[in-house]
């Protein structure tokens, strides 16, 4: 889960100064699918890989603005079918196996031992499924806005339990679907998404985008539109990852948590979060010993929130200012 940043007003003074990559390629990962990767900041600074959220969403200039550059070498990449990486909405070879193995080349290419983790949503999730499989390269992980990618999650979102406090978009996100259809939402949006017209499949990956767009924030004012390539890449790759629960076994996120115990993780997490409700990352952390929870007061899910990114910047410029006095 969860839009391109950008969408929410946000107090822009407390991000670091917007630049741009000094590298970024194309890198072919096999299976027919080049991904978007790029490098920002210090080229000899603190690794920290950046993933999106969604599944679709893509990565934006505005991710690269939450770590110092003089510090930090910050590694971002748009995942298989999302932004600039070919073939775009492809599903083809798009599973959360294959997303691991491209984060596992991508760390091989830029000969990086370990890295930092800084990921939101779906971000968290494929942060954490990583970190599970390949504890050995992580120093640490920041995530915000979790999701454990569980059934209880996907009801919440797609079986009115969000829709009981915002029932005027509920309804807006159901009209599309016939009476008969709606006992499940996903499989039904599934269907015209990945039906042979592509005009039908711009048709629904609107509505699609827009019910989760309008809860991302807790002040967000709902749109009614958004580029058409855009929308169509993020619901057909959201829609395909949650109708195959995520390539994640039921609860695998929690059940596999001792794996990275020992490692140090912050969690951000919007007091009001309605994409991501709160319960997953209280359940994450809940006997974690190096896990620190912070709830944020009066903030939703959206990286772009004030309140969010403003603790977002706090945390990594506190782990920026710990490895100058350990002389890191």
């Amino acid at each position: 889960m969860d839009r391109m940043a950008g969408q929410i007003s946000t107090s822009r003074q407390q991000l670091h100064p917007a630049g741009d990559p000094y590298d970024s390629r194309l890198l072919d990962v096999g299976d027919g699918h080049r991904l978007y990767v790029e490098q920002y900041g210090n080229p000899d600074g603190r690794p920290v890989l950046v993933l999106h959220g969604g599944p679709g969403g893509g990565c934006s200039p505005y991710m690269r603005r939450f770590f110092d550059p003089s510090h930090y070498r910050v590694i971002l990449f748009d995942q298989r079918g999302c932004g600039r990486s070919r073939p775009a909405a492809s599903v083809e070879a798009n599973t959360t196996q294959h997303l691991i193995a491209d984060i596992c080349l991508i760390r091989q290419q830029l000969r990086i031992e370990t890295w930092l983790l800084f990921g939101g949503s779906w971000g968290a999730t494929l942060s954490l499924a990583y970190a599970q499989a390949h504890p050995d390269h992580i120093a640490g992980l920041v995530l915000r806005g979790v999701f454990l990618a569980r059934q209880s999650e996907l009801d919440w979102f797609y079986g009115g339990g969000a829709g009981r406090f915002f029932p005027d978009l509920w309804a807006q996100f159901l009209d599309p679907i016939p009476p008969a259809e709606r006992d499940d939402l996903i499989a039904a949006y599934h269907r015209r998404l990945f039906c042979d017209d592509a005009g039908r499949q711009a048709r629904y990956a609107l509505p699609w985008l827009m019910w989760e767009n309008a809860l991302a924030g807790l002040q967000s004012t709902p749109a009614s539109h958004a580029p058409t390539e855009y929308a169509r890449a993020f619901a057909r790759l959201e829609n395909h990852y949650f109708s195959n629960g995520c390539f994640l076994a039921e609860n695998q996120l929690l059940r596999d948590r001792h794996k990275i115990e020992h490692l140090p993780a912050v969690i951000v997490q919007g007091r009001y979060d309605m994409v991501c409700p709160p319960i997953s990352a209280h359940e994450l952390a809940d006997g974690w010993d190096r896990c620190e929870l912070n709830f944020v007061p009066a903030s939703g899910h959206a990286l772009s929130e004030p309140r969010i990114s403003s603790e977002l910047v706090r945390v990594m410029d506190m782990i920026r200012d710990d490895d100058r006095q350990s002389g890191g």
